[in-house]
């Protein structure tokens, strides 16, 4: 049985609170450390991606190992959209390549809920993939977490 480690900040969320949450989150996925990002999910966590359903997380574990085999030189960011005590819609976009050097921006939205310890219970994401040039890429920064004065989806007008 996996340990429970609570993750600060714990529901009910502020503004702040929840702000915060949606940065970790982005710099977790940018480390692109399957087992690291799993811990922030309740051991059975429920996720819908696209059209995968996963549950668990050694099912996140397998999901993120493959999600980043493929989607080579990934870059995340994400915005708050919304939030309620436990709650948190976010916005994000990433970006990345394939195998054979060709660039995409991943748009989507994503709907979460956390239980008491601060953990994500459930994980519902929408995606569409719009291929892009080399030229149009947005996210240059060095792989792990987006710099802090680097712009946001709003400050770049996504």
């Amino acid at each position: 049985m996996s340990e429970i480690i609570p993750r600060p900040p714990l529901p009910p969320f502020s503004y702040d609170d929840a702000v915060l949450k949606v940065r970790r989150a982005e710099d977790a996925w940018n480390g692109r450390d399957p087992l690291k990002v799993s811990l922030a999910y309740t051991p059975d966590s429920r996720w819908r991606n696209r059209s995968e359903f996963i549950r668990g997380r050694d099912d996140i574990v397998t999901f993120l190992s493959r999600k980043w085999e493929r989607e080579l030189d990934y870059r995340l960011i994400k915005e708050i959209w919304a939030h309620s005590d436990k709650r948190i819609a976010v916005r994000f976009a990433y970006e990345w390549r394939d195998q054979y050097g060709n660039w995409f921006r991943s748009y989507g939205n994503e709907n979460w809920e956390f239980d008491e310890n601060g953990l994500m219970a459930e994980r519902h994401a929408s995606i569409n993939d719009l291929p892009i040039t080399e030229r149009e890429r947005l996210f240059r920064w060095p792989a792990g977490p987006r710099p802090e004065d680097h712009p946001g989806l709003s400050e770049l007008g996504l």
